[in-house]
């Protein structure tokens, strides 16, 4: 039996009104009822998902955990227990942010507590509206910054080509550093080594959980790496044409139509 499906949230769990489907609700709670870890992994920080971890009934739960700021950091969630952490250095977040002002982007930087936004524009500010709290500021440099955990860097852009050529332009700066994509707007500069795959696979270990008996669901290219690495990856319909000749299987359903049941459904429930 599949014993941990990690999920990713956006397009993939959360439907176009950023909610869990009562469907999907309901397959997660049969899931947990057969002893299976239903675990969230997200490039968003543990602190932003603490909503839908109350719709699926697992907030502040023992022995459950989630993945987040694209494995950088796994969660448990009773007291919100830190087991896990891997960022960058201060070193390397200035240079990123400094190269960043050369583009036309907005750049998050994100620490373990707050996500700090530059060069906000309209609409980056819909887009999370809902999804997570953030700083804006206006500094040209991360002075305000030193001395705290720095998780990851990220820029934001809508043309997704444009975000190509700058992972290009950073080849020079980015030897130690995994570079993903999600959302289709925005790349993302984590720690040499954190993906969502390597955080599945290290809490599959904790847990005592062989490759083999775990699922990852996503539907964007920062996914792409648990889709990989879990015994079996998951695309929900609505995933992103780059990363579908990776997937064991393709959901019949979108994220607007209970896809999460329908893998819950087809590979442990009926299996």
């Amino acid at each position: 039996m599949y014993r941990l499906i990690a999920c990713d949230l956006d397009e993939t769990l959360l439907n176009s009104e950023r909610k869990v489907s009562a469907g999907d609700v309901e397959a997660i709670r049969k899931f947990g009822e057969l002893g299976g870890k239903f675990v969230l992994a997200t490039g968003r920080g543990y602190a932003s998902v603490a909503g839908t971890l109350e719709e699926i009934g697992l907030l502040g739960k023992e022995k459950e955990y989630v993945i987040s700021f694209n494995g950088g950091a796994i969660t448990e969630n009773k007291g919100n227990r830190l087991i896990h952490f891997d960022g960058i250095s201060f070193a390397l977040a200035q240079q990123l942010f400094a190269r960043g002002l050369q583009y036309d982007v907005c750049i998050h930087v994100y620490t373990k507590e707050v996500v700090h936004v530059h060069r906000l524009f309209d609409g980056e500010r819909d887009y999370i509206s809902g999804r997570m709290e953030i700083e804006e500021f206006f500094e040209d440099n991360l002075d305000f910054l030193k001395g705290q955990d720095i998780v990851k860097v990220l820029y934001v852009n809508t043309d997704p080509d444009y975000l190509r050529r700058i992972e290009e332009d950073l080849r020079d700066i980015t030897g130690d550093v995994d570079v993903s994509y999600s959302s289709n707007r925005y790349i993302e500069f984590n720690h040499k080594g954190v993906t969502k795959g390597a955080g599945l696979l290290r809490l599959a270990e904790l847990l005592g959980i062989p490759r083999e008996e775990t699922i990852a669901v996503g539907d964007n290219f920062n996914d792409l790496s648990m889709i990989r690495d879990a015994g079996l990856g998951v695309g929900v319909q609505n995933a992103v044409e780059g990363i579908r000749g990776d997937c064991d299987y393709i959901t019949e359903a979108t994220h607007d139509e209970n896809a999460i049941a329908e893998v819950i459904e087809k590979f442990v429930l009926k299996a």
